[in-house]
């Protein structure tokens, strides 16, 4: 990845009008790559696992994982330059801190289908959250979003980033477009 594109994914996660007090969070699935779980356990960023418990080794790796960021950290950059266009995660801009995202994100991990029957829901995944959100009732939004500011996301063509939001009334989808010079 070139330093245009990279710089320009930067600024689409933490764009330069942001509030000082907004925080960017990765939340990342462990499942889409094996390195995802010993870069965020080897990081000095705050950072957490979704599930709870002792897990097996298998399953430690497979797991969703959250990291609060910062635009010139390491990891931001391994995470973009490794993960964009592959799905690993979303970016999520908030003010509250790890703990409480951590709690409210672990709320959103298991639903139910039409029969009742318990799923895991891979809302972290961004092929699944640019799809599912726009279908969401006003309750459902809110459920989402909890603390959430917004969220960040490739696009599906993954040469774009997208925004968003949702504002008590109704959810706003923004395209970021992307720097793309060789």
């Amino acid at each position: 990845m070139n330093k245009a594109i990279l710089s320009s994914i930067l600024d689409a996660i933490w764009p330069p009008n942001q509030p000082s007090h907004m925080k960017v969070f990765a939340i990342l699935d462990g499942a889409r790559d094996d390195r995802i779980s010993y870069e965020v356990d080897s990081t000095f960023c705050e950072h957490d696992c979704l599930y709870t418990g002792t897990l097996p080794l298998a399953l430690q790796r497979a797991a969703p994982y959250l990291v609060q960021l910062d635009r010139d950290d390491r990891l931001s950059r391994w995470i973009i330059e490794n993960g964009w266009g592959n799905s690993w995660g979303v970016f999520a801009r908030c003010d509250a801190g790890l703990k409480n995202l951590r709690k409210h994100l672990r709320g959103l991990l298991r639903v139910k289908d039409e029969r009742g029957s318990r799923l895991v829901f891979r809302f972290y995944d961004p092929r699944v959250l640019r799809v599912y959100l726009p279908t969401c009732t006003l309750s459902e939004l809110t459920t989402v979003f909890g603390p959430v500011n917004s969220f960040v996301l490739e696009a599906d063509d993954s040469l774009g980033a997208i925004e968003m939001k949702f504002d008590d009334q109704r959810l706003t989808t923004l395209p970021i477009g992307l720097t793309h010079a060789v």
